[in-house]
């Protein structure tokens, strides 16, 4: 089976978040930040990847995704500030 990435974007420093789910993070956060990804990123300008993590198996990154989905913003916004107090954006990062 093959693994996957959960992530969050945001708009911007506590501005609107967005979880995804994918097996190619790199790929994936370019195309939402080109606007190549139709839907709910493209409409609220969400193009910074400020958390992922990584699942070696996609049906628990699927779950965990479905289950942060559910969460609080406050818990999201906590899980981003303990990987990324600065809010970065981590795309930048990714392919060094």
């Amino acid at each position: 089976m093959k693994g996957g990435w959960v992530y969050i974007m945001a708009s911007g420093r506590d501005g609107t978040l967005y979880i995804g789910v994918t097996s190619d993070l790199a790929r994936r956060v370019f195309q939402h930040r080109e606007g190549l990804a139709d839907g709910f990123t493209s409409t609220y300008g969400v193009k910074h990847l400020v958390w992922y993590e990584w699942h070696d198996d996609i049906r628990t990154a699927i779950q965990r995704e479905k289950t942060m989905k559910h969460w609080r913003r406050q818990w999201k916004q906590a899980l981003i500030v303990d990987m990324n107090p600065d809010w970065d954006d981590l795309y930048l990062s990714l392919n060094n």
